[in-house]
């Protein structure tokens, strides 16, 4: 009987189960969206209850088709930074889970880095003082709330959540990837750390343990609505799932997802870098014999949301589908450059006062430029936080892995390898984050037997190498960044 490993992958808009299984047997997936709430401006909010009947409902319709005896184990991967507390004696949340993408906690991240605490932070968690991070959630719940801090106060991400719903209660624990994501752990030594907790009055006690990505941590219970004493073994968060399901197992190798915005990770090896510039520091993984990577990791706000922009605000497109032949359309862009920065900059530069900019506009200038501009700017800013990875950590880029939406698109894969210097490669199975949870569990139960073996799992769609003579890319490039420097600080 051919085994599958069950992925449970809680988005943030809805919640999918998929079968990965170690051959050619088809999938079968299941998938519930949840609610979003929008209380006021700036905040976002999930109903966690909600959250869990989606990973029940979606779980049972997998196990009911590919039959129990079938599921070797299942794998979590999830939002990362979204914080919920609850109570463990009643399982009653209290209140709605802070989204990551909520920024309620800005002013008190303004206030921390006014009294000179960005230096800690940095230092011990790699990341920056922004409200995307879990840490002032917490304490904004707690103070808030008027939550009691008692023995039975739990704390966690939805990974925490499902994890202690899925063992009835009897597990209360997250993995390293997303305790690393929260602003409280120190990713050296990959435990919460005593200062910083200090720092944002969370109690070390309400926290979950920290686990390995790759590794036993429990059982599903008899009463968790799913069937019972199935291996919950293993988790990771949504980006470096994909960083895992993408086979990048090796130093060097790197993959971006074209999303509505993308995300550059970039495995750096098992030794953490000091704090980088512009990136973001974050933990890739732990396996269950304690070989832990590390990420180097790059946010940018806008690329398929700039196509979206094309077709909702600019109607230059009916269809997103349109925008690789309209940009194929023509040979360039007639010197146009597109900045999306309609929600500022992320890495490298994280500049919250960047403002949309289009230069190089003529009379000749038509929607077929502007739209191959908007093509090309995605392959732009993922060479910027490439080139600031490469320069910080030393290491050579090997390869870009790509997927999401936009890297259906050959003309854009092609620009993406012209400008990085590196072969770029699509898989088939385009669906990384579920891949990764699936081979991190799998790994644990004995279903792949080493990384090398998830590698062999991975399998190529198409292969883009770049041009030989990357002088006319490097022009482009250099024209961009003028693009950039004008877009820059347009807001302060």
């Amino acid at each position: 009987m051919t085994k599958c490993v069950i992925a449970l992958d809680a988005g943030t808009t809805g919640v999918r189960s998929r079968a990965v299984f170690t051959d050619d047997t088809p999938t079968v997936a299941s998938y519930r969206e949840f609610t979003q709430h929008y209380p006021q401006p700036g905040w976002v909010e999930h109903d966690v209850n909600e959250i869990w009947d989606a990973a029940v409902a979606t779980l049972n319709a997998v196990i009911e088709q590919v039959g129990r005896e079938s599921v070797a184990a299942i794998g979590i991967t999830n939002q990362r930074e979204t914080v919920v507390a609850w109570n463990r004696s009643t399982g009653e949340p209290y209140g709605t889970a802070i989204v990551w993408q909520d920024r309620r906690t800005a002013n008190r991240c303004d206030e921390l880095a006014a009294a000179g605490h960005l230096d800690l932070v940095r230092e011990r968690t790699g990341l920056v003082l922004d409200p995307y991070f879990s840490g002032t959630k917490f304490e904004w719940l707690l103070r808030e709330r008027d939550i009691p801090v008692d023995d039975d106060l739990a704390l966690g991400t939805i990974d925490a959540w499902l994890i202690w719903n899925l063992t009835g209660g009897e597990v209360f624990a997250t993995d390293v990837t997303n305790a690393s994501r929260t602003m409280l752990c120190d990713i050296r030594t990959r435990t919460w750390d005593p200062d910083l907790c200090a720092l944002l009055n969370v109690p070390m006690s309400a926290l979950p343990d920290i686990v390995p990505s790759s590794g036993r941590i429990g059982v599903t219970s008899e009463h968790c609505g799913v069937s019972a004493d199935i291996p919950v073994s293993g988790v990771a968060g949504d980006q470096q799932a994909a960083l895992f399901g993408q086979a990048c197992v090796e130093p060097g190798m790197a993959k971006n997802t074209y999303g509505t915005g993308s995300f550059v990770l970039l495995n750096v090896g098992e030794t953490c870098p000091p704090p980088t510039e512009g990136m973001l520091t974050t933990v890739a993984w732990t396996l269950a014999d304690g070989t832990t990577h590390y990420a180097l990791e790059g946010a940018i706000f806008v690329t398929g949301a700039a196509i979206q922009w094309l077709r909702d605000g600019l109607n230059i497109i009916d269809d997103a589908a349109e925008t690789g032949p309209l940009a194929e359309s023509v040979d360039d862009t007639g010197g146009v450059y597109f900045v999306p920065a309609l929600a500022g900059l992320g890495s490298p530069w994280w500049d919250p006062y960047a403002r949309g900019t289009i230069v190089g506009i003529t009379r000749g200038t038509g929607r077929a430029e502007i739209t191959r501009a908007t093509v090309e700017s995605m392959a732009y800013q993922t060479r910027d936080v490439v080139d600031a990875m490469v320069a910080a950590s030393g290491t050579a880029l090997k390869e870009l892995r790509v997927d999401g939406g936009a890297s259906i698109m050959d003309f854009l894969c092609q620009i993406q390898a012209d400008q990085l210097g590196v072969d770029v490669l699509r898989p088939v199975d385009q669906e990384t984050t579920a891949l990764g949870a699936a081979f991190l569990a799998g790994l644990a139960e004995g279903v792949w037997a080493s990384p090398e073996e998830v590698l062999a799992q991975w399998s190529l769609d198409a292969s883009f190498s770049p041009i030989e003579d990357r002088t006319g890319a490097n022009a482009q490039h250099a024209q961009w960044l003028r693009a950039v420097e004008r877009s820059r600080g347009w807001a302060h």
